[in-house]
């Protein structure tokens, strides 16, 4: 049984508001690890992340992620960056309440390790 110490406590937390694309692989007190997968003309609910991660790119698809106002927040279509290559990692901070629309052709599959501890050690 995983050791939930440190529980989310985002009302919008990815596991309560967007379940259907977001599963828990891994957790404990320090980590949780999301399998993240959206398909092709998909939408997220309203959701937050209230931890910093580390992502994983496992397939890659176009997306926009909106504030819970539908103010656009990030259109991978308008970076002017090269999509990232599979496998590719990178670090994002929390995110608060938003939802992501895939607006691409292929899945969008995302590896999540969320960290929740506070860099105390133990």
């Amino acid at each position: 049984m995983p050791d939930l110490s440190h529980p989310p406590t985002h009302p919008l937390d990815a596991m309560s508001a967007a379940p259907d694309h977001h599963t828990v692989l891994f957790e404990n007190d320090r980590v949780r690890v999301l399998d993240t997968r959206l398909g092709p003309g998909e939408r997220t609910p309203v959701h937050a992340h209230e931890w910093p991660a580390a992502i994983y790119v496992l397939s890659w698809s176009d997306f926009v992620r909106c504030d819970a106002d539908d103010k656009v927040l990030v259109d991978s279509r308008a970076t002017g960056n090269a999509p990232p290559e599979i496998g590719t990692a990178a670090w994002l901070q929390p995110l608060d309440p938003h939802y992501v629309s895939n607006v691409g052709d292929k899945t969008l599959h995302i590896i999540a390790v969320e960290v929740k501890h506070d860099g105390t050690a133990t």
